[in-house]
């Protein structure tokens, strides 16, 4: 154990909530770097809170290698490798980011990280071209930093990056103009910087004194020589997007086929700030008398359709709706026209009963799109609980699971 409870308390005061959530649910430290396991980072985007109040485990060097060589090459990947790692994996704060970034972003914007990171266009990354993310998000995080002990400040980047940087010349000065951008927006607005910056040859420093990851070892191999394809790539983001759906989906099926329409409401609302949520629950409730259930399929389309929002935000603008309420038809059209999805009718009455707060069979800006954005911020803020009721069919449900 390297840290006792009151010193976790005391540089958590400078930490960002991103820091402090990476802190609360990382489980290993090697060599002063505190490190998630895939279970860790599982349930660091599908909980409110770790399990288990944990302090950071120490890793040998012999333990970290054993880890690493356990480790199935990217061709081997699949939509339950998060699951089947379990423990027996190390991912660093960075990745940590990165991975958040990939749950959140629609399939065509996987090919702009891709060339982002092919930064010589050969179709190609390789270990050197993937570490530059490591300098692209320190030096994001760095902008974002609290202000306070720069001796705290510094522990604090010793455990989330493995080494010491200085903030001097990243900081932003008080009188300066801020303007927040998520860290997908950094990637893609870092592509000529990685070129022609010193971001490439600061990858070349940081590989020689930081530790291998999991997440390392399974795009580029166990002795870093690998390349990754666009193909390799896509397939590991589109696994993980579906890993996280799937536990989501199985925590609240209870083995069945289908889901509640009130659980699909929770699922949704409990990473929004919406302050009443009991009276959207009541609202459906009333609205779908008969339940029908929500099947996976119609759950994955949705949350594609959501990493999309910002294109439909678009069209429903271009339709002129933005200021005015649609309807569900209206609704169905511009998320297909916008993304290419089809949303079953079903799963649109469902949402529009959720959200549909006056109950005119309409929707508008306020009472969709901007709770939706809320929860694309998912793992970047803490999560709110949400009370959740049984219903009747919920019961019988778990008498039948558990039989």
């Amino acid at each position: 154990v390297t840290e006792n409870r009151s010193d976790l308390e005391d540089l958590h005061l400078y930490a960002t909530p991103r820091e402090q959530r990476f802190r609360r649910f990382a489980s290993l430290e090697f060599e002063g770097q505190l490190y998630m396991t895939p279970y860790d980072f599982i349930q660091a985007v599908t909980s409110d809170e770790p399990k288990h109040s944990k302090k950071w485990r120490s890793l040998s060097k012999q333990e970290l290698n054993q880890i690493l060589m356990e480790t199935p090459p990217v061709w081997k990947g699949s939509s339950k490798l998060f699951r089947n790692l379990n423990e027996k994996g190390v991912i660093s704060y960075t990745e940590y980011l990165f991975l958040l970034c990939i749950l959140t972003k629609p399939h065509a914007g996987f090919r702009i990280a891709f060339n982002m990171f092919d930064t010589d266009g050969n179709e190609m990354v390789d270990k050197k071209e993937f570490l530059v993310l490591q300098e692209i998000f320190r030096k994001k995080n760095e902008k974002r930093e609290k202000r306070g002990d720069e001796e705290k400040r510094a522990m604090l980047r010793l455990q989330l990056y493995g080494y010491h940087t200085s903030t001097n010349s990243v900081l932003k000065t008080e009188g300066e103009d801020l303007v927040p951008r998520s860290y997908w927006d950094t990637l893609r607005r870092s592509t000529s910087q990685a070129l022609f910056s010193d971001l490439a040859e600061r990858a070349d420093d940081i590989s020689s004194s930081l530790s291998d990851t999991t997440l390392l070892v399974h795009f580029f191999g166990k002795k870093g020589k690998a390349e990754l394809n666009f193909e390799d790539f896509y397939r590991f983001m589109d696994n993980l997007q579906t890993e996280v759906l799937e536990i989501e989906f199985l925590s609240y099926s209870n083995g069945m086929n289908t889901i509640s329409e009130e659980d699909f409401a929770h699922i949704l609302l409990r990473y929004t700030n919406v302050e009443n949520t009991s009276s959207y629950l009541e609202n459906m409730r009333g609205s779908i008398p008969e339940e029908k259930g929500i099947t996976f399929e119609e759950f994955r389309s949705f949350f594609q359709f959501l990493n999309n929002l910002e294109d439909f935000t678009i069209a429903m603008q271009m339709y002129n709706f933005a200021s005015r309420s649609i309807g569900q038809d209206e609704f169905k059209r511009a998320v297909y026209v916008a993304t290419g999805v089809k949303l079953s009718p079903h799963l649109v009455n469902t949402v529009f009963k959720i959200f549909d707060v006056d109950r005119d069979d309409q929707l508008s800006y306020k009472e969709f799109i901007g709770i939706m954005k809320d929860r694309l911020n998912r793992g970047f803020r803490g999560y709110k609980p949400i009370q959740r009721y049984t219903t009747f069919k919920s019961c019988v449900r778990k008498e039948l699971y558990s039989r």
